[in-house]
């Protein structure tokens, strides 16, 4: 919103000493942001003055054209007070007319310097201007000619045409349609600025009656247009120009004067808020009506578009139909012309939420609809159709019909109740209920105070003002919001982490110590990304729930495994050079499951627990996943010796290692699953529960993916690992007594998992088993074909004595009996 500042200040009185930069600065303190401050003449420089046209001789010229040489009285502006001589090319004035004259030395808007020169046969010392060339809008069809009494000739001319107006834009957000209009400015510069006062408000006025000899009216949707005001005026002379005043200030506000009755209408709009529409009186037949379009029903709007119509769109009709769409845009059957000699007012006030759907959906923009959208007044229809009825008759000889139409009655606002100490304790301001009261008031509430509560009834120029904390918002911003205090608010009581939130802290902090870096993908796959890792079509992670809106078509689903995202990331890697990866991640994959629709809940209120419930099944399982990814080298080579390339008990080493943080015990078993080695990969068991697997990736998917053969993975189901978990690990007790070592070397078919040895063995040695570790595997003549060979260190403590040669061959021979017994194993001698 632009508004010349001495607009704003002929409805309030701001102090002389308080400047533009201190009057916006409390502006944007209030609500009101400003966004710049303009001076049509800023870029103006050098002698710019009033001249009378002394003669003009018309000069054909052999392209055609003709031009004017003038001479021209400028006073003493050109130090000589002879006539100046002036090329023009414009021919919309005369001799004795007042024009603006730029003389040499001025430079205007651009940069463009006045000199004189010779053209078209003679020295043309200076120019007179159009409004264009004066930056006072896109005229350049004919020069500015100033009215008779403008001043004498040589005087400054810039205080004549505004051009040393200083005018102010402001960002009005879409909550303060008041701050559309000078009326609403001003009441805040009243309420805002230090020793601003006397707001003189442009709506308070003496209105005549309604009665019944107006132009008949019926409104058949109260709802959608609660007022609709009628006034006409007959005898109005099309050709009257607008007078300067109006024009420049519809001008500095940003918009183009088209005629008189246009521009008073826009005007009123401007100073009001109330948007106002003139049909010619001569086109309108019969009774006006508001209603709902019909299925249907076509309009023809003022831009020459037709439109098909909505039944949710307001329309205004006569007798011949539709004539206009109601508070956005009117129809090209009723539009004024030059000709328009009768006109009828039309100020209504139309449902926001009616004008806003209408608008948006006709995709139109006007400055009416962006008013009525927000929210209008409803209470000056009748003033500001009387306005416009008063400058129609003013400067365009009209004189008002007899009959005034009144249709309906202003919606009354809603009071609301506070506790007067409200908005301190939002605002953490130093506010009593006095203030509170004062404040309310000042903005146009009608306020009452019963004791510590306080009643207020918002004004009616204001409807976005719905709910206690909205009033607590028009204090607040009254007492400046610069001066809220910064004050952080006061920690409670440490509760620390929840055990969740303490485990997978856990879990990152003992994986990163163990050389992995964590990454955060973005939960998304399409089935390309599936097809790469060969998962087959009837694998349950093929079941995916599809986006509606996705970020990109190649993926538009939430993924049921980490691992395409981790794959793609190390991939990224390997290809700028960084063959050595090792990565996990943990997030939540998507498992959708058959449910009916999420129900939609209600926004103005809590859900009840049995509607929470409702929707929470109708959630897809979302269980927290951990994956791994590993590349290259575990261990680099260098001058100790050769590097390790990493293999299948790399990934299954990450998983125990974030299981042993846990106090869990995981074992393995062979299995087959994509994208996995079907040689290579291990079936991670909790018990007897499968919570992942691990192991060497199926080399066409290494190919596919461009990583390094026998690169590895692992992914693990997270939250069971979580609630199995040991939270509060008790500290080990340490033996101060000898260990005892034993190895034993056991021979068992080579399909038989070293798990399951290693097992059996803890299982058949007892408490005074410390330790096992598989330390080495061998096949080959000595143990026989499909057979292998495990070696296993066992390591023998008791707590309170030093073992004897009795208990640690006894607790030998028990493991090896066990393991013999569960998986067939031989002692290898």
């Amino acid at each position: 919103m632009k508004a010349p500042l001495s607009w704003i200040k002929e409805y309030v009185d701001v102090p002389a000493d308080v400047s533009t930069a201190e009057l916006t600065e409390r502006l944007t303190m209030t609500g009101l942001k400003l966004e710049a401050i303009h001076s049509p003449g800023a870029e103006i420089t050098g002698p710019l003055v009033v001249g009378r046209v002394l003669t003009m001789e018309p000069e054909p010229q052999k392209n055609g054209k003709t031009i004017n040489w003038c001479t021209v009285d400028v006073g003493e502006a050109n130090g000589t007070g002879e006539p100046q001589g002036i090329v023009c090319g414009a021919h919309n004035f005369a001799p004795g007319d007042l024009v603006a004259v730029v003389l040499p030395g001025g430079v205007l808007p651009g940069g463009f310097a006045i000199s004189a020169r010779k053209t078209y046969g003679h020295v043309s010392a200076g120019m007179i201007c159009s409004a264009r060339e004066l930056g006072l809008g896109e005229d350049h069809d004919g020069i500015i000619v100033l009215p008779a009494d403008a001043g004498e000739p040589g005087q400054d001319v810039r205080p004549l045409l505004g051009l040393d107006e200083e005018i102010i834009e402001l960002e009005v957000n879409p909550d303060r349609a008041y701050g559309l209009s000078l009326r609403g400015i001003a009441r805040d510069v009243e309420v805002s600025v230090a020793g601003a006062t006397g707001f003189r408000d442009p709506a308070l006025r003496e209105t005549p009656p309604a009665d019944d000899a107006g132009w008949p009216v019926e409104v058949e949707d109260a709802e959608g247009c609660p007022v609709f005001v009628a006034r006409t005026v007959s005898g109005f002379d099309p050709e009257a120009p607008t007078p300067d005043f109006i024009a420049q200030r519809l001008q500095a506000a940003g918009m183009r004067p088209i005629s008189l009755a246009v521009d008073v209408t826009n005007y009123v709009m401007l100073e009001t808020g109330r948007p106002i529409h003139g049909y010619d009186a001569d086109k309108v037949q019969g009774t006006i009506r508001v209603r709902r379009a019909r299925a249907g029903e076509t309009l023809t709007t003022l831009d020459g578009t037709q439109r098909r119509l909505s039944e949710e769109d307001l329309v205004v009709t006569d007798d011949s139909g539709i004539i206009g769409l109601g508070g956005v845009m009117g129809g090209e059957t009723t539009e004024m012309s030059a000709s328009t000699t009768r006109i009828l007012v039309e100020s209504a006030h139309w449902d926001a939420t009616s004008m806003f759907r209408t608008g948006k959906r006709h995709k139109i923009s006007s400055e009416a609809g962006k008013r009525n959208e927000r929210g209008v007044d409803p209470t000056i229809c009748e003033a500001a159709a009387d306005r416009v009825v008063e400058l129609l008759t003013t400067y365009g000889g009209a004189t008002a019909d007899p009959g005034h139409t009144v249709v309906g009655t202003p919606p009354a606002a809603a009071p609301f109740t506070m506790a007067a100490s409200l908005p301190a304790r939002i605002s953490g301001l130093d506010v009593d209920a006095d203030q509170v009261v004062a404040d309310l008031e000042a903005v146009g509430c009608a306020v009452e105070r019963d004791g510590d509560q306080v009643v207020a009834t918002p004004p009616p120029w204001r409807p976005d003002i719905r709910d206690p904390h909205d009033l607590v918002e028009e204090v607040v911003r009254l007492r400046g919001y610069d001066r809220i205090p910064s004050v952080l608010p006061k920690a409670p009581g440490g509760r620390g982490l929840t055990r969740a939130q303490a485990l997978r802290r856990r879990v990152g902090r003992t994986l990163a110590g163990a050389g992995w870096v964590e990454v955060v993908d973005f939960p998304f796959v399409g089935d390309a990304d599936l097809d790469a890792l060969g998962i087959p079509a009837d694998d349950p992670r093929r079941t995916l729930l599809r986006l509606s809106n996705p970020l990109s078509a190649e993926a538009p689903a939430m993924t049921t495994t980490l691992l395409p995202a981790l794959l793609r990331t190390a991939a990224r890697n390997v290809g700028h050079g960084n063959t050595s990866v090792a990565i996990f991640e943990t997030a939540s994959v998507t498992l959708p499951r058959a449910t009916g629709p999420a129900p939609i809940l209600p926004v103005d209120r809590r859900p009840t627990d049995a509607e929470l419930a409702e929707l929470l099944d109708a959630l897809p399982d979302q269980p927290l996943h951990l994956g791994l990814v590993a590349t290259g080298e575990a261990a680099p080579a260098g001058w100790w010796g050769a590097g390790r390339p990493v293999d299948w008990t790399d990934a299954v080493a990450g998983v125990r290692v974030v299981a042993d943080a846990l106090g869990l015990e995981l074992t393995t078993r062979p299995a087959a699953l994509a994208p996995w080695h079907p040689g290579r990969c291990a079936e991670v068991l909790l018990g007897d529960v499968v919570v992942g697997h691990a192991g060497e990736l199926h080399p066409r998917v290494c190919t596919t993916l461009g990583l390094p053969a026998r690169s590895v993975a692992a992914e693990v189901d997270l939250d069971v690992l979580l609630q199995h978990a040991v939270h509060l690990r008790p500290a080990p007790a340490f033996s101060t007594y000898p260990v005892a070592k034993e190895d034993v070397a056991l021979v068992v078919d080579a399909d038989v998992p070293a798990g399951e040895v290693e097992a059996a063995l803890r299982e058949g040695a007892g408490e005074l088993l410390e330790s096992v570790r598989l330390f080495d595997v061998y096949t080959g003549d000595q143990v026989g074909e499909g057979r292998k060979s495990l070696a296993f260190a066992l390591r023998f403590r008791a707590p309170d004595r030093t073992l004897t040669e009795d208990d640690i061959v006894g607790a030998r021979e028990a493991a090896v009996a066990r393991a013999a017994e569960r998986t067939g194993a031989t002692q290898r001698t």
